[in-house]
């Protein structure tokens, strides 16, 4: 992370007010091992085994040359109850993605170490349905008393989760194929900026009506998915903490409350937006407050900006299209 100072101060950027704040806020002891391992490897287990059965789908219909579809998960997981065919295939999608969610989440878990906040390891997500998860989190036990702590925490996941998945992106690219045509009961996976150019710089066209990705890319794409989610404007995502690290409450709020406006009206695109947009009225719009109000400093205001490039890139307006 970058350290303040580095830059000089922005135009426009107010200096830092003085408060009567203590020298040092206090700091979580460092803990040995954690008390529920087993919950984490147990979670951890569940999501290699059900990540790489939508892996070995989606290995099953690239090598036939054809787009994914619904019975291509099906089908995989009736072959793994009946011994496992094929399963060892889906690890370019589940290695690859696993990568890509234990380098978000340790990242903030490594932010909390460093800054003496108490932090769980990460709980990872199964999921029968698309990617085989829904992704992973930390659990944070003490409070965090400033706003430059909340700004190295929160933005810490999405830069090492974005960094983390660029190789495999450009990788998974390379491996994959044009489309020729796709059929009514394809499964297409939306196609954010940064993998649209990618395409485009590969092939000359690009879109999943055009694109059959491989394995290995739709893992970066499923990361860039979760990552744009994260870094939405709203509550405690990470977007969020930045957000209210960068701009404080009262503009928090405003920025947030704007935000579930758009998510309303992206629902006519792609209706489980109106969920969200009706779960994050409720809890998205406020940010619990910060002992210490003072700004994070210029150098953290050129890290927001290039988490807003990561959220451009990485955002779809529709994830996903039956």
């Amino acid at each position: 992370m970058s350290q303040p100072g580095l830059l000089g101060p922005l135009d426009g950027v107010p200096p830092e007010p003085e408060h009567d704040w203590p020298q040092e806020w206090p700091r979580a002891p460092r803990r040995s091992w954690p008390g529920l391992w087993w919950l984490h490897l147990m979670l951890l287990s569940s999501t290699v085994i059900t990540t790489t059965l939508f892996g070995s789908a989606l290995a099953a219909s690239f090598e036939r040359g054809r787009p994914f579809n619904q019975q291509d998960l099906i089908d995989s997981f009736l072959r793994f109850l009946h011994g496992g065919q094929g399963f060892a295939q889906g690890l370019t999608f589940s290695l690859p993605l696993l990568m890509i969610l234990m380098a978000h989440e340790m990242g903030h878990y490594l932010a909390c170490q460093r800054l003496g906040i108490d932090a769980t390891l990460p709980y990872f997500l199964p999921s029968p349905t698309l990617f085989g998860t829904l992704g992973a989190f930390i659990r944070i036990r003490t409070p965090i008393y400033t706003r430059r702590d909340l700004f190295d925490v929160g933005s810490a996941g999405p830069f090492a989760g974005f960094i983390m998945l660029l190789p495999f992106l450009v990788i998974g690219v390379l491996l994959s194929h044009r489309l020729p045509a796709t059929n009514a009961d394809t499964i297409l996976i939306a196609t954010p900026l940064g993998l649209r150019v990618l395409e485009w710089l590969r092939f000359g066209v690009a879109g999943a009506d055009h694109m059959l990705l491989h394995p290995m890319a739709v893992a970066a794409l499923a990361g860039m998915l979760m990552t744009a989610l994260n870094l939405l404007p709203l509550g405690q995502l990470d977007g969020g903490h930045i957000v209210y690290a960068i701009f404080g409450d009262r503009r928090h709020r405003l920025i947030a409350t704007g935000m579930v406006a758009l998510l309303i009206v992206m629902g006519k695109f792609y209706w489980p937006w109106w969920i969200w947009a009706v779960v994050m009225f409720f809890l998205g719009r406020r940010h619990p407050l910060v002992f210490d109000d003072t700004p994070p400093g210029a150098a953290r205001h050129w890290l927001a900006a290039a988490a807003l490039v990561i959220f451009i890139l990485s955002v779809s307006l529709a994830p996903t299209r039956l």
